[in-house]
């Protein structure tokens, strides 16, 4: 059957058939995640984006709908701030709340040495 004739549908990796499972197994033995580059965005007529993967059966042409969580600009931003609020709180020692831990001070080395060290001289 030529490609032109071949129906195309529109399916959520969910709701595959079983041939379109097999179909889609043989064409992404290891999971799509390793084929990342295959993964398309589509945008519905309504606005709204989908991702899905091409996979051709004998009779038709599905796009297989598969679930990507998306980050949004707000949720990336609050992240990359308190990923800079932690880095800011070790290199301060704000990060270090236990006793068990006490931050060394950087003004008073001395204080740390021990007499035994000098003797050997």
């Amino acid at each position: 059957m030529p490609i032109d004739q071949k129906k195309r549908h529109v399916v959520s990796y969910e709701n595959m058939s079983e041939d379109l499972a097999a179909a889609f197994n043989e064409k992404y033995p290891k999971g799509f995640n390793n084929y990342l580059p295959d993964l398309v965005k589509y945008t519905k007529p309504d606005g709204t984006p989908f991702y899905a993967v091409t996979v051709e059966t004998d009779d038709a042409i599905y796009l297989v709908k598969i679930k990507v969580k998306t980050d949004d600009t707000e949720s990336l931003e609050r992240w990359l701030d308190s990923e800079e609020n932690a880095e800011n709180e070790e290199v301060a020692g704000a990060s270090s709340d236990s006793d068990d831990d006490p931050t060394l001070p950087d003004d008073n080395i001395s204080q740390y040495s021990q007499d035994d060290d000098s003797s050997d001289i």
